[in-house]
């Protein structure tokens, strides 16, 4: 409780209320706390019910808080990139974060067979791994072969899997539950919000003509291109929405190992923030300022 009480502590009223007037004050007051929403959430993975919990969390749980810790991570990465205004790279951060978040909040909705599906399903390149060896690909000959090799019997071990172990997964394509992202975003979000977040994010990690257009080509009158080869300035208003992605699976996660109190209402608190935020960003961007 004393990290969450360093951290909120400069949070008195006039602290916010001060720093809504003007665009630069309200970015200014939003890198602070997003970035100290990344050290809450950081601080949130760490709290622990002993009496659930007296030692680590077992194989249905730690798929949930290893999503957790990650979400964090990406989230100090992201607020790090925008004081250094460097957008692109927010931009191939951002997709991970969110599809580590949704996932998570579907997990914690689910039953143990489901964690096992998600478990599963990653093993399906480790599993061809296993196929290339056998067929006698001679890259398991070298030392970096057999180090990737064994790594991969040595997980499969420990989950007390074989190669036989994956039918349904097999049949499934691969695919949690059988089902691809959108179908499982639309489970534990508003489906309206897929296409302009999850969506376009999207083409941040792949060979996206769209993305080039927007980060890496600048367009000429004569209608040419030529390399873009700055950096461009990110626009902070758009953590606003991540954070409601974000939140929730913390939210879920602490009810799902009985913890309640103190730490839900920091969850509020983030909520109640971010909505200011929101509010006032709203207000002080009019159409002349995008």
């Amino acid at each position: 409780m004393e990290e969450f009480e360093a951290i909120l502590q400069k949070y008195e009223p006039s602290f916010i209320s001060s720093r809504l007037g003007s665009l630069e004050d309200i970015n200014e007051l939003a890198t602070i706390f997003y970035r100290d929403v990344a050290e809450i959430y950081d601080c949130l993975t760490r709290v622990k019910n002993i009496e659930r919990n007296p030692s680590g969390y077992s194989l249905d749980d730690a798929p949930i808080i290893g999503l957790l810790v990650k979400v964090w991570k990406l989230m100090k990465e992201i607020v790090s990139y925008y004081a250094v205004e460097n957008a692109e790279i927010i931009s191939v951060l951002e997709r991970p974060l969110l599809e580590s978040a949704v996932t998570a909040s579907f997990l914690l909705k689910s039953n143990s067979e489901v964690i096992e599906d998600y478990r599963k399903v990653s093993y399906k390149d480790r599993l061809r791994i296993l196929r290339e060896c056998d067929d006698g690909n001679p890259f398991f000959e070298t030392k970096a072969g057999k180090r990737i090799y064994q790594s991969v019997m040595d997980k499969l071990d420990i989950e007390g899997f074989d190669r036989d172990s994956f039918s349904t997964q097999k049949k499934n394509r691969w695919k949690l539950q059988g089902k691809n992202f959108f179908e499982i975003f639309k489970e534990v979000e508003d489906p309206k919000q897929y296409t302009y977040t999850f969506g376009m994010m999207s083409e941040s990690i792949h060979a996206s003509w769209n993305d080039s257009l927007d980060w890496c080509l600048a367009r000429n009158e004569d209608h040419t291109y030529d390399p873009f080869p700055f950096y461009h300035p990110p626009d902070i208003r758009y953590m606003a929405t991540t954070l409601t992605f974000c939140n929730r699976p913390y939210r879920l996660w602490l009810e799902h190992i009985g913890i309640d109190g103190y730490p839900i209402e920091v969850l509020d608190w983030i909520e109640r923030v971010n909505s200011i935020l929101y509010v006032h960003f709203d207000k002080l961007y009019g159409d002349e300022n995008g």
